[in-house]
This record gives structure tokens, C-alpha cells and sequence, in this order.
């Protein structure tokens, strides 16, 4: 790890700061159909947020919580979800960072730098649609059909500038197979699966395929498996039966990721099993 990996991850951190409080806006506004562009306000006097008071974590602790025109309670989850998505973005660029020496797509800093964008750009989105989808149980079309563009105009430039055409092509078959594979899920049983999920696994395709085969093997087995064992934790906590519909997003999501940062490590380790390598 070289001298200015520090000095990235704590610029990323402080970044993902001002993303999250930015996520809370779009998790708050777009499903209430709000536009994004208008003043923050509180939600119960209307009174005009002060810019001091916008400040990442800082401006929810200096207001102790409390609205400062009405005294009325602003929701924790402010503060937790500007924190996480800081450590979420200084995470995942020491995750960049710090492997890129054995990524073919690395040979240069700008292909690494835009591969780096597009999976912040990812984490984003995975955090809002995550307190989307357990709010509203929807994956709004306006945060996932954009995404696909997102995801395609980095991956593209990066292969172009590194010569990586492989990693392209997995992408893009990683996005083909997850689609159909949802959406085949869909046709058989359209209660179980939402249309969000369906477009939302393309998206997830792109990324683990971008990564390689078994990081996409891995992040489509695992939203099951996390799936699962929340379903059956619910059932036994006699929260839910089992016709219940539960949000499938986050587990998407959640197995996504563990496709990203474990799913090469995991397939390697499991194919040793049968080369006895």
C-alpha cells in the first residue's frame, strides 16, 4: 500500500459523507414524488433548514436531534446513514486501492479510477434503493433504469483505456443472465418476485460480472441465502408467514456486494475442492 492510499480512503470517507446526506434526500423524496431540486425543510413546520445545520452527522449532533424552529425529533437514521455511507466509500476505495495490483483491468491509474467511480456510484444506489425498499417495498425506476448507463459508459472506458475487453464481456453477459434468470423467476411466480428486482439484477449482473465469473456466481447464490435466513427469522419470530412478501432488494443488494469483495476468494476456494489443488 503506497503513501497517498491513506490520504484517497479519507478523502472518499469524507465524501461519502456529503453522498449520504444527499441518499436521505432521495430516500425521503422520491417515492414521496418531491422534487429533489427544492429547499430542505422540516417535515413538520415547514421552517427552512440553515446550511450549518446540513453538515453531515455534525449538524444532527450540534441540533441534539431536534428541529431548531419547533423542537420536533429528526430521525437517528439521518446521522447512521451519512456515517455508514462515509465508511462504505473510504471501504471500498482501500478495497480498489489496495488490490488493483492483481486486477488486469489496473494497468493504469485512470481505467482504475473510473472502475473505482462506478462501484461508489454502485454503493450509492445500493444504500438509497436498501431504505427505499424497506420503506415503500419498490425499487423506484427512476434510481435503477439509470444506473444500467452508469454502469456501462465507466465499464466501457476503462476496458477502452486498459484493453480489458474480457471484463466488458462478462459484464455484459453477467447482466444478460441475471435479467433472464429473475425474470424467469418472475413469470413462475409473480408474487414472489417484484419488477424491481428484475431490473435491479441486471444492474447487479453488470457489476459482479465486471469483477469476474465468481464473484458473479457467488453474489447470485448469496442474495438467496441472505433472503432466506431473514424470511425464516421472521417466520420463527412469528413476524411473517410464509406467504408474507418481505422486501427482496437489500438482499440483492447485500449478496451483491459479497460478490465484489469475497466472490473471486470464494470460487477459487471451492473449485480447490475438486482440483485438490
Amino acid at each position: 500500500m503506497d503513501l497517498l492510499t491513506p490520504v484517497f480512503v479519507t478523502l472518499s470517507g469524507l465524501f461519502g459523507l456529503a453522498i449520504g446526506s444527499f441518499l436521505n434526500v432521495v430516500a425521503y423524496r422520491v417515492p414521496a414524488g418531491i422534487s429533489l431540486l427544492r429547499e430542505s425543510r422540516c417535515p413538520h413546520c415547514d421552517a427552512p433548514i440553515k446550511a450549518r445545520h446540513n453538515v453531515p452527522v455534525v449538524g444532527w449532533v450540534a441540533l441534539r436531534g431536534k428541529c431548531d424552529s419547533c423542537g420536533a425529533p429528526i430521525s437517528s437514521r439521518y446521522p447512521i446513514v451519512e456515517g455508514f455511507t462515509g465508511l462504505v466509500f473510504g471501504g471500498i476505495t482501500w478495497f480498489f486501492l489496495t488490490s488493483a495490483g492483481g486486477a488486469t483491468w489496473a494497468s493504469s491509474s485512470l481505467p482504475l479510477a473510473l472502475v473505482l467511480i462506478a462501484y461508489l456510484y454502485f454503493a450509492a444506489v445500493s444504500i438509497v434503493l436498501t431504505l427505499i425498499d424497506l420503506d415503500t417495498h419498490r425499487l423506484p425506476n427512476v434510481i435503477v433504469l439509470p444506473s444500467y448507463a452508469v454502469a456501462a459508459l465507466l465499464f466501457t472506458g476503462a476496458a477502452l483505456l486498459s484493453g480489458d475487453w474480457n471484463a466488458l464481456l462478462r459484464a455484459g453477459i453477467g447482466m444478460a443472465a441475471l435479467y433472464a434468470f429473475y425474470l424467469i423467476l418472475r413469470l413462475v411466480r409473480p408474487s414472489g418476485m417484484g419488477g424491481g428486482d428484475v431490473k435491479l439484477a441486471g444492474v447487479v449482473g453488470l457489476y459482479l460480472g465486471w469483477i469476474g465469473w465468481g464473484a458473479l456466481a457467488v453474489g447470485a447464490f448469496f442474495a438467496f441465502v441472505y433472503g432466506g435466513v431473514f424470511g425464516i427469522a421472521l417466520i420463527l419470530a412469528r413476524r411473517a408467514g410464509r406467504r408474507t412478501a418481505i422486501p427482496f432488494g437489500p438482499w440483492i443488494i447485500l449478496g451483491a456486494w459479497t460478490g465484489v469483495f469475497a466472490g473471486e476468494t470464494i470460487g477459487r476456494g471451492y473449485l480447490s475442492l475438486y482440483s485438490g489443488s
